[in-house]
């Protein structure tokens, strides 16, 4: 049914590629099935406040940009838009996982969707999204919901190993906040007892916010350059880019990011145990962000490090997954005006 008010949806093209529109009194989530099911607009509409950040490069259709060198690191980069990725069944840098290689971040970030309305009334709309990886034997599904007086996506998430044989897989939600919402600081809320586990090593050139070694105490932590730094607070333009995982949330994760409004991201912990904390505010200067990223990324994620699937098998927090099985996820997206 056609409507213009309460909860309501739109199926739009975007770049040539199929979308869907979903909104209400508050929010307007724009979700592209054709690459990813990617979120690249989370937009409250009382202040004009979109939340994700959008890259520079902005979106582009993967079928429309096929010269380039052929690496596993380009499918991912060369498309990356901002917004809110999937990531399964590898998290991070290419792996090769049982003699199948895995691209950056792959494999359903970078794959067409099929999607379906399964509700559509003016109190709640929600969207089924679905698909199967090509190099190992999964389907992956995603329900987005929207309910009408509510300024919150809800998300239900199930993966499926559709094969015989036990496997492992790394999956994450790749949430990236940027301007206008995002500025220096921003606060970051966690639950008490939260740890933080610094990356083995830096992720730029430049160095980095938070001296290698822990797991620390959040927010404060050592700081690489001497004295502490607080995690809590989002750094001005220029400063290091780092990746940092924290952990220790119970069964229910759960961040807060705030300035003038925030956002309130909740999910399960029992099955996302970790947070990467991504943050790269300019430092970077060569491929591929050229200086003009100002982002901070909070994802939930199975496991760690972001060095790809076979790092997290030897290191025990890779998600298993056995003949058949199906994990499932809750998580709440909820505006904080």
């Amino acid at each position: 049914m056609t409507r213009n008010w309460g909860a309501r949806l739109r199926h739009v093209t975007v770049d040539g590629m199929r979308a869907v529109v979903m909104e209400n009194e508050s929010l307007r989530v724009t979700v592209v099935a054709d690459k990813g099911g990617d979120v690249v607009e989370f937009l409250y509409k009382p202040t004009d406040t979109d939340f994700v950040w959008l890259a520079p490069q902005g979106l582009r259709n993967p079928r429309d940009h096929l010269q380039g060198a052929a690496d596993d690191v380009a499918p991912f980069v060369d498309h990356y838009e901002g917004g809110w990725q999937e990531v399964f069944p590898n998290g991070g840098a290419p792996s090769e996982y049982r003699g199948a290689r895995l691209a950056q971040h792959g494999e359903v970030a970078g794959l067409p969707w099929s999607y379906e309305v399964v509700t559509d009334r003016e109190d709640e709309v929600a969207v089924r999204l679905a698909v199967r990886t090509r190099r190992l034997p999964y389907r992956v599904e995603r329900v987005l919901r929207l309910r009408s007086g509510v300024a919150a996506l809800e998300v239900e998430g199930a993966a499926t190993n559709d094969s015989p044989v036990p496997l492992h897989a790394m999956w994450g939600q790749h949430i990236v906040y940027g301007r206008p919402f995002l500025r220096a600081g921003a606060r970051i809320r966690l639950p008490e007892g939260v740890r933080v586990i610094p990356h083995a090593s830096a992720i730029g050139p430049g160095g980095r916010r938070v001296r290698a070694g822990g797991p620390w105490e959040w927010p404060l932590v050592p700081a690489d350059a001497g004295g502490v730094t607080d995690l809590s607070v989002v750094q001005e333009p220029g400063s290091p880019s780092d990746i940092v995982y924290l952990t220790g949330f119970g069964d229910t994760g759960w961040y807060e990011i705030s300035g003038d409004i925030g956002m309130r991201v909740a999910w399960d912990a029992t099955l996302l145990p970790y947070l990467w904390m991504w943050q790269e505010l300019g430092a970077s200067t060569g491929y591929p962000w050229w200086g003009r990223a100002y982002t901070v990324g909070l994802e939930p994620f199975s496991s760690l490090p972001t060095d790809g699937l076979a790092a997290a098998v030897a290191n025990g927090t890779a998600l298993a997954l056995g003949p058949h099985e199906t994990k499932r996820l809750r998580m709440r997206a909820e505006v904080l005006a």
